[in-house]
């Protein structure tokens, strides 16, 4: 499988090779490892136990040759590399004021591969294996199901590579955050083509209701994965947040923010969509426009 991606800023159609590709292929299409193998990997205590790992002083040493083979940027970062106390220090960094300009209308939460549908029910087309999905499933929640039944839906995708922290991505008022156990699948297009609907309605989650003066509400989701420990929240609910506020951070892994906004007052970028109607992923990042 080919997993293909629009850079926006240069308008190149690059080719991903996710880490561990192999390993993915056997989890989720080989019939052994999805019978035998999956159902352990994608354990909770799995991903705890990975993550105390990286938590690790000793698991700094991990840090250079991770740079190294994902040609990761580091004139971006707050801290250089010596400063790291962990890998998760490392993975979760912050960086440099003013890397990452905010735009105008609604813009990215973070860095990463962006999917986008005028409406919700659009996936039912576009997503062709798996059972359907259902915002009630994925929300837990079928009265909030029903506020946005007709919404657009995006959804950012960060590989291991990308900058790992969250953000708001208008100015509102943040509820407290909406803990929905679950399953820690990978996020990895290998294993979203193989289960659309399992990958996000079963995997840990969280939702937060951001309350805007123009745009009504607009819900971020963010969504934990294999390998990843935790998705720890930055904010103070109930307090004005201004757009490109720091939301919160993920843990070791790759992972995904879903956000739900209404179609009526928020226009997702006409490229975004396209993209998106052609398979492709678009590749952007935080404090980029991404609707109008």
């Amino acid at each position: 499988m080919t997993i293909k991606y629009i850079d926006r800023q240069t308008g190149e159609v690059k080719t991903e090779n996710p880490p561990a590709q192999g390993l993915l292929k056997f989890l989720y299409y080989n019939p052994f490892g999805k019978a035998a193998i999956l159902p352990i990997a994608k354990q909770k205590f799995i991903s705890e136990w990975y993550g105390r790992n990286m938590d690790k002083p000793s698991s700094v040493k991990k840090i250079q040759d991770f740079v190294d083979q994902l040609d990761i940027d580091m004139s971006e970062s707050l801290k250089p590399i010596s400063e790291f106390t962990s890998f998760n220090d490392f993975f979760y960094r912050e960086l440099k004021p003013g890397v990452r300009p905010i735009g105008e209308g609604l813009v990215s939460p973070g860095d990463g591969r962006l999917i986008a549908f005028e409406n919700v029910a659009e996936l039912d087309n576009f997503f062709v294996k798996g059972k359907k999905f259902t915002l009630p499933e994925f929300l837990d929640d079928e009265q909030l199901a029903q506020e946005y039944e007709n919404a657009s839906l995006l959804i950012l995708r960060l590989a291991p590579n990308d900058y790992h922290r969250f953000h708001f991505p208008y100015d509102g008022v943040p509820a407290e955050a909406v803990t929905i156990e679950g399953s820690y699948y990978s996020v990895s297009p290998l294993a979203v083509a193989n289960n659309f609907s399992k990958v996000f309605s079963e995997n840990k989650r969280e939702y937060c209701t951001l309350k805007t003066e123009d745009k009504g509400d607009v819900l971020l989701a963010p969504v934990g994965a294999t390998m990843v420990g935790s998705i720890l929240e930055t904010y103070t609910p109930d307090q004005t947040v201004r757009k490109g506020d720091e939301m919160g951070y993920f843990a070791f892994g790759g992972s995904s923010i879903l956000m739900l906004i209404d179609q009526d007052r928020l226009k997702i970028d006409p490229d975004i969509l396209q993209n998106t109607h052609d398979q492709l992923e678009t590749l952007v990042r935080m404090g980029e426009t991404i609707g109008q």
